[in-house]
């Protein structure tokens, strides 16, 4: 009894002490399992409109595990785009479906997911996905929009970066400065290739170049087979990880016109056939775990002043990975 009343007393200091003049705190019970709900966003006059266009997004870093906030996990972005799929295809009043991108692409594996699983759902549903970036759409979010029946992007919209990077780092230097050594003992004298604890050699570097090559004969391989039109010489300038803003890549074929939302929206009602329709989306509360991507977890994190610290997520910095990412830069290799 008394650690209950302890509790309570904690609880009320916290509460009343994050309420100033112009703040107060909302306290709202939340389901911990709930499944995709659907809102509608807008729909066509008429008394019984029963056709819909799904709203997708496909927003930030693209990789296949929970995001992490200071006090809790996200969602898993491959997981939900997964389960957002299947919802939309199991809706036989679904009628096709607007793919709204604005992200600079993520981890090799996770866009490949999303882009077969996109493919599959084409194959499966017979509608179509029309994919419009908004302020960006690069590298991996554009390997996913190759997916779609078509793509739009906003004039201002940042695209293209076709090509993979695999950033490694090293801290033989600084360890060497402050006294620090690292060995590392091996099965072969690869199996710690690209760790941080020692530099780079000749034989590492082409090792990893033939990882990277291959995983760009990838990406060639899907946008060939999206944009159709392009001729594979004249792809290749375009696809040596330069980006274009939206009006440069409808010029050169990586898009099929520039356009908005409503356009979109426009251009997907067209596709479909269907005469009156309703925007939907999906959401729901947090905590409900849907298919096999949502328990890609987080590493194990140590608990340290009520915040989790995850040293997975400091490991990572020196852990090489092969990304479908834009980094920033505007131009060239």
């Amino acid at each position: 009894m008394k650690a209950n009343v302890l509790t309570a007393l904690l609880v009320g200091i916290f509460l009343f002490a994050g309420c100033g003049p112009s703040t107060g705190w909302i306290v709202k019970p939340v389901p911990l399992r709930a499944r995709l709900t659907e809102t509608v966003l807008a729909s066509d006059r008429g008394l019984f409109v029963a056709d819909k266009i799904v709203l997708l997004d496909a927003d930030g870093l693209l990789v296949n595990r929970r995001s992490q906030g200071a006090f809790s996990s996200g969602e898993n972005p491959v997981s939900l785009f997964v389960e957002k799929l299947d919802k939309a295809q199991a809706d036989p009043q679904v009628k096709a479906v607007v793919l709204r991108i604005n992200s600079p692409g993520g981890s090799v594996t996770a866009c490949d997911i999303m882009y077969r699983k996109l493919m599959e759902f084409r194959a499966a549903k017979t509608v179509p996905v029309v994919a419009i970036f908004e302020d960006v759409g690069a590298s991996g979010a554009y390997y996913l929009a190759c997916g779609a029946d078509s793509i739009l992007a906003h004039p201002t919209s940042v695209t293209g970066s076709i090509g993979v990077l695999v950033q490694t780092f090293s801290f033989s230097g600084t360890m060497k400065l402050i006294g620090i050594k690292a060995r590392a003992v091996t099965s072969g004298p690869r199996k710690d290739l690209a760790s941080p604890f020692k530099p780079l050699d000749e034989k590492d570097i082409a090792i990893l170049q033939g990882l990277v090559d291959e995983y760009y004969r990838r990406f060639l391989e899907v946008v060939r087979t999206s944009r159709q039109g392009i001729d594979p010489e004249r792809l290749k300038p375009l696809a040596d990880g330069r980006v274009f803003t939206g009006r440069a890549a409808a010029e050169n074929g990586l898009v099929d016109a520039v356009g908005y939302m409503d356009d979109a929206v426009a251009l997907a009602k067209k596709l479909s056939g269907a005469k009156h329709v309703k925007i939907v989306m999906y959401h729901r509360p947090p905590g409900y775990r849907a298919n096999v991507y949502s328990e890609a977890r987080l590493p194990t994190a140590s608990q340290v002043n009520l915040l989790n610290v995850s040293a997975g997520d400091l490991l990572d910095l020196g852990r090489p990975q092969f990304l479908y990412l834009w980094m920033g830069k505007t131009s060239g290799r």
